[in-house]
């Protein structure tokens, strides 16, 4: 198990997420440098996380920069919550390294607020991180789509622990 940090995004760490290239179909996730990439990864409450070696390991981002704009226009962002988005370096998915990281991120929004109702919105076809979320106790709560894609919104309740099954059998 690595160690984890969270850090300040800076634009090293931006211009590194930009680059990284996931095979299909999550390809999807894919960026391109540019103005627009940069300044939405400096300036919209994304942090970078980091292992013991200060390697970018992944990112994550809370409020309206984990929310697909389309999704308002079918009201699936109405109920206030802590909406919160992730990505992991493509070297570094469907290693089951998810659980952790996931686990990780939870653990520094529980301790940094008083809600408890997180939000995540995901890509439909991608049943591997809706497989993590479920396994952390995320329910499938609302649908939209877009042009590009279709997308599902899941929700970790109030009074929810965020802990994953594995280590709810663990205590």
């Amino acid at each position: 198990m690595m160690e984890l940090f969270i850090r300040k995004m800076i634009e090293a760490n931006a211009i590194e997420i930009l680059n990284w290239k996931y095979e299909h179909p999550y390809d999807f996730y894919n960026n391109e440098i540019s103005i627009e990439g940069l300044n939405e990864l400096m300036n919209n409450h994304y942090d970078a996380v980091v292992d013991q070696n200060e390697q970018l390991i992944g990112f994550f981002c809370i409020g309206q920069a984990a929310q697909v704009p389309k999704g308002y226009d079918f009201g699936v962002y109405d109920e206030k919550l802590i909406d919160l988005g992730l990505g992991i370096k493509p070297e570094l998915t469907g290693q089951g390294f998810g659980s952790q990281f996931l686990k990780f991120i939870l653990n520094h929004i529980q301790e940094k607020t008083i809600e408890s109702s997180v939000r995540l919105t995901v890509a439909k076809f991608n049943t591997r991180a809706i497989n993590l979320y479920k396994k952390f106790s995320f329910e499938i709560d609302k649908e939209f789509y877009t042009d590009r894609a279709d997308f599902i919104t899941m929700k970790l309740g109030a009074g929810r622990t965020g802990k994953s099954r594995d280590d709810r059998e663990n205590i």
